[in-house]
Parts: C-alpha cells; structure tokens; sequence
C-alpha cells in the first residue's frame, strides 16, 4: 500500500524517552526522514554535530531566525532549539515521512504552519518514574533537574492539544504504538 507523506511531530517531557522510542521505531522503519535540530545549548558527552543536533552559537541562531530559516523554534531550559525548515520541505516534497522531535511549543508552532501535520505526545507513566528516569542520566544538577521536572509539570497540560498520546511504561509496547500510528496517518 502506498503511504502520503506526512509531517509527524513528537514531543513530551524530557525523560519520557522520545528519543528511545524513535529510534525503536527507525529501526523498524528506516523510510522516516528525522530532521537534526539546532540548538544553542552545549554538546553533551557523546554528542555529535550535525548528526546529534546542529550545535550553534548564539549569534548564528539569531541570524538564521532573522533569516526566516526555521519552521520553529523555542527558548527551552535555557537555550534555543529549533528546525530548520529547509530539512523539512526537502523530505516531504521528495515523499517522505518526517518525524520531528520537538518541545511543546515548538509542536504548536509547527501545527500553524502544517495544519495537517500529526502531533503525538509521549508521556511518561507517572511523575515519580520521570523523576527517576531524568536522575539515572546522570547529566543533570539539581536546579537544573528542578527546571526540567517544573517544565514537564507544565508541558504534561498540552498533551489533550495533541492527535495521539503515548504512554511510554514499555518501551518495546510503546514504540509499536507509536509506529502503528504513523502508519495508521500515513495510510488516510
């Protein structure tokens, strides 16, 4: 069966495990164009540029927003991110699925722009399993988990804004219940 291209864009909480989830699904099905994001924010160990995120300075992110270059972007826990819209454009004209992985207000900005586009959230199963799954990384400070855990608090209200929900308790469960729905979207 033939798929339409669609524009999908995932978001939830840090440490729900989009990013674990996403790549179960890629693995599946390799066809998902992922756009790189860029962001202000430092490399974490590990992390590689162009390839993790297009790590830039501010400066240069305050240019190409000047310049019209992103679909969307956000302050998010201090720093900028955003999608260069270019990556987007090229992947759905050449009929390719594209899944984005962005923060909430990046998704609602994005949905403005691709009314058509599907918005699924992934969320944790509970507050005290985030709190958990954020301290087991290990690569944050205390203020800056309090910041990240206040944030999810508050990004956890739009998840009723959004197409599809994902509870992410397992991730082999979850991961096939994200991958039916792009196929289910892409199949309309």
């Amino acid at each position: 069966m033939a798929r339409t291209p669609r524009l999908f864009v995932v978001s939830g909480p840090s440490g729900a495990g989009k990013g674990t989830l996403l790549s179960m699904v890629r693995k599946r099905r390799p066809d998902l164009g992922l756009t790189v994001s860029a962001t202000t924010r430092p490399p974490r160990p590990g992390e590689v540029d162009g390839v993790s995120y297009h790590f830039l300075s501010e400066d240069e992110f305050a240019r190409r927003v000047t310049n019209g270059e992103f679909l969307e972007w956000a302050h998010v826990h201090g720093h900028c991110y955003g999608t260069l819209r270019s990556e987007v454009d090229k992947r759905i004209s050449s009929g390719q699925s594209v899944v984005l992985e962005i923060d909430v207000q990046g998704a609602l900005n994005v949905r403005h722009v691709y009314p058509d586009a599907v918005l699924v959230f992934i969320e944790p199963p509970s507050m005290e399993v985030l709190e958990q799954r954020l301290r087991g990384r290990g690569t944050e400070d205390e203020a800056s988990l309090e910041l990240r855990l206040s944030n999810a608090r508050r990004e956890m209200e739009f998840a009723p804004r959004y197409d599809v929900r994902v509870v992410n308790d397992d991730a082999e469960v979850a991961s096939r219940e994200l991958e039916a729905t792009f196929e289910r979207f892409e199949s309309e």
